[in-house]
Formats: C-alpha cells, structure tokens, sequence
C-alpha cells in the first residue's frame, strides 16, 4: 500500500515559503503522491496553479489531483492543461475527478449545478480522453490541441464519487476510485472498495480497478483544537457548529489511531491512502512520516 500526502490547502495563511516546505518534505519523504482538492468559494489557492508549483519544487512523487470538478471548467482547455502539467512533471500527474459537493462552486463560475452532473462528467472525460488521444481538432482548426501528455492516452483518472450506482457508472471509464471517509470508516471504505471490485468485473474490465481512499488528521500538539477550527471552517456551509458538532468523530488525531486506520485500510485491500492534512505546520508531515513509513511499498 502507498500513502500520499495532500497539501493544507484548505488551511488559511498559506505561502510560497511554506507550500514550497510542504513540497520539499513529501518529496523528500516516504509519500508516493502530493496532492490537492479543487474548492472555488472558498479562500484557497486554486489547483492548477497550485499543483504547477508542486510539480516545480517536487521531483519524485505523483501529482496528485484530488479531486478536480470538470463540470465547472471547458473540457477542452482542462485536457490541456493537465496535459502540459504531466509534461512539466515528467508524466507525474494522476487526476481525480468528480462532480463535488458544492452548488456554490458551480455558481460562483457560471456552471450549471443540477441533475445531470454525472453525464456531464463522463462527456468531460471522454472528450479529455479524445484530446489526449491526438489529433483533436476544433471545427474548422487546422491545428490539433496539444501538446499531448508524456503519459500515452493520458493520466490514471480516478473517480472522486461515494455511492454505489455513481461507481458502477464510474466503471465505464475510470482506472480507480478515489474516496474519502470522515472518521475514517471500515464500513463505508469497504462498501466503496467492494462497489468498485464488483463494478469492474462486471464491466468486463481486464484489470481490478485501483482503490484508493482519504482521511483528515491530526498530529499537533492541540488536535482536538486543530480538528475542531479546520472542520468549523471547511464545513461552514453545512451550518453554525456543524464542523465542531462532527469534530469528535475523527479518531485520527493521535499516533496511534493513524497507525490503526492505515492498518485498516491496508486490510481493506486499499492501493492507496491520501492523508489530509488539517493544520499547516510542516512538522505535520514528519510526525505522519514515522508512522506511514512501514506502509508503504
């Protein structure tokens, strides 16, 4: 199992000097991946650009989208982006994506947030997946957009969704699963990672589908204070006190409860892990790099 490490993008104050430590110490580290999730309402750095850099000050581990929402941008212009990105990291990049959880996101761009957000993904992707193919020309262009990414057809795509009928859609087109679960759960990774086993072979795909999950956590010296503050903000929309009221049910605020939930998603058969931080001090990554290092490989 790999363990990856997302940026604290979602934690406020954020600079050059300590997203570039960030990505200095996972690359430096155990991780096999440094990624970030897309928010557009909401005071955080935008992915892209943000993943760019981490490209630039990273030179081993995967770039990691987790997750980007293509409904909200031109599939066209997104297939181009991602694709110079797997070019600048020497075909680093692996994209999640998904139709997230925000109508909020959608409005603040101009994006239309309704029922078909699940059809809209998938002909986001095809036509991401025609653009990386080669050869794709606009009507009436002389000229096929690329450049093409260094990874042949493309980036791994991983489907950011969480409920069974969504995966089961997602195994027409996906190479894995990219989940996320609160506390973390073994009852909602497990559903997820059997959703995905039987989805795949039922779809006559020729290989098992790649499973990958994440979680928040907490190493600091006030982690129930760090959890409480990041949920209350990150949550806000869910209501006054949602994020506090939820805070307790994270059980990843010491040592040795990461240490049982990677356990456990190990035992679940989980290719993967994101960790997500909560607080933005660099030591965070040190703290989890002693535990996470026997998981890896």
């Amino acid at each position: 199992m790999q363990v990856g490490m997302n940026l604290p993008v979602m934690v406020p104050g954020l600079t050059r000097e300590l997203v570039r430590e960030w990505c200095l110490r996972v690359d430096a580290g155990p991780w096999s991946s440094i990624a970030a999730g897309e928010r557009i309402n909401f005071a955080n750095p935008e992915i892209m650009v943000t993943l760019a850099a981490a490209a630039a000050w990273t030179s081993r581990v995967r770039v990691g989208f987790h997750v980007l929402v293509p409904a909200m941008h031109s599939a066209v212009l997104l297939a181009k982006q991602v694709a110079t990105l797997d070019v600048l990291s020497s075909g680093r990049v692996s994209l999640g994506v998904g139709v997230g959880a925000r109508a909020e996101d959608y409005r603040a761009v101009g994006a239309v947030w309704d029922a078909r957000l699940l059809s809209r993904l998938e002909r986001s992707v095809e036509t991401m997946k025609s653009v990386w193919r080669g050869g794709y020309r606009p009507d009436g262009s002389t000229c096929a957009v690329e450049p093409l990414p260094m990874q042949t057809g493309g980036p791994e795509l991983l489907a950011g969704v969480l409920m069974p009928q969504a995966i089961a859609r997602a195994a027409r087109w996906a190479d894995g699963i990219s989940g996320f679960s609160f506390e973390p759960s073994r009852d909602d990774i497990e559903m997820r990672f059997e959703s995905a086993r039987s989805a795949w072979k039922e779809a006559g795909r020729d290989q098992p589908p790649k499973l990958v999950t994440g979680f928040w956590y907490a190493l600091g010296s006030d982690p129930d204070e760090q959890i409480g503050a990041y949920l209350e903000r990150y949550l806000g929309f869910m209501g006054e006190g949602a994020g506090r009221a939820l805070a307790p049910n994270i059980r990843t605020r010491t040592p040795g409860a990461l240490r049982d939930a990677l356990r456990m998603c190990r035992d679940l058969g989980a290719d993967e892990v994101l960790l997500v931080p909560t607080g933005s001090d660099p030591d965070e990554i040190d703290r989890a790099a002693q535990i996470v290092a026997g998981f890896c490989g």
